[in-house]
């Protein structure tokens, strides 16, 4: 069992283990997810590689294929455990997680309400950048996506994590009474819990939504500006391209990561506290060619500031 420093941090250390999984990565630079086991052999087309010389030795060895073939083991850190791992749904992946971490300001000892639970890929970043003092509770619908994801953050742990709270049924039904300092939607219709997060949700607290579709994200930020408790809400996406560089031949590398999803972030208004409307010039249109009702209250057409003139 590892100790308790290492299952809040998810980090082991010392030799390779039967029954934990190494990422082995060959010669070409392809990884393969490997769960260790005495007298086990991980096949590949260059032969076989036996778990025994991997288990025992420290990371980063090398161990030999019958084919003659050198493959290099590591324990998989958590960016390439969330997108190997037995999934019951989409996972949040790396780059997004990795947004959400820092624009939502997830910080030691807060606690973050999340929604959406999935296969917990992002369960794992949160509860990471939590640590011990801090909570997370996380909410699923579908049982089976709450047994997967139970798994996966024990496995990663190597035990259940402390600092983790898994409640399965609906949102809005199930939520309990608990202020919270950060709430992370991860699901079909976000917009339906803006106002019951918004009374567990402290002042300044932040809100963030990651959703699929732009039609997703422009209901979720006009259902934030509808309830008005919030601040004016910002949608950002992010992708990633690596590079390729060897002597000269310096260029962007084939695997690159583009649209998996957007983030809508907004804070949280003191209880009262109605945000200045902003001022903006909607597009003729903006609301449909047939639309001939009067436009919400946040994109009612002010006085041009002497800034504008």
């Amino acid at each position: 069992m590892p100790a308790d420093d290492q299952v809040l941090s998810g980090v082991l250390t010392g030799p390779l283990v039967a029954g934990e999984r190494v990422t082995v990565t060959d010669q070409k630079g392809r990884r393969h997810s490997v769960l260790l086991r005495e007298g086990g052999t991980f096949h590949t087309t260059h032969g076989g590689v036996s778990h025994d010389d991997l288990i025992g030795q420290p990371e980063g060895c090398v161990a030999r294929s019958v084919g003659g073939h050198l493959f290099l083991a590591f324990r998989p850190v958590l960016n390439e455990f969330t997108v190997s791992m037995p999934r019951g749904a989409a996972v949040i992946y790396p780059k997004d997680a990795a947004a959400i971490l820092m624009q939502a300001d997830i910080f030691p000892g807060a606690r973050v309400l999340e929604a959406g639970v999935g296969s917990g890929a992002l369960t794992m970043a949160l509860l990471r950048a939590v640590g011990e003092s801090g909570t997370v509770y996380s909410y699923e619908r579908r049982e089976e996506f709450a047994k997967v994801a139970r798994k996966n953050v024990e496995t990663f742990f190597g035990a259940p994590h402390p600092a983790w709270q898994l409640r399965v049924g609906d949102l809005v039904e199930t939520r309990g009474p608990e202020p919270v300092d950060r709430v992370i939607l991860d699901m079909l219709a976000p917009w339906d819990c803006v106002a019951s997060i918004a009374e567990v949700l402290v002042p300044g607290g932040y809100l963030c939504c990651y959703v699929a579709t732009t039609t997703q994200m422009g209901r979720v930020m006009d259902m934030i500006r509808t309830h008005e408790g919030f601040t004016e809400p910002w949608a950002r996406e992010y992708s990633v391209r690596e590079w390729h560089a060897e002597g000269l031949a310096i260029r962007p590398a084939h695997t690159t990561t583009g649209h998996t999803g957007y983030l809508v972030f907004a804070r949280r208004l003191a209880p009262g506290v109605k945000a200045p409307l902003r001022r903006r010039r909607p597009a003729p249109g903006a609301y449909g060619p047939d639309y001939n009702g009067p436009r919400p209250a946040w994109v009612q057409q002010l006085p041009p500031d002497k800034d504008d003139e």
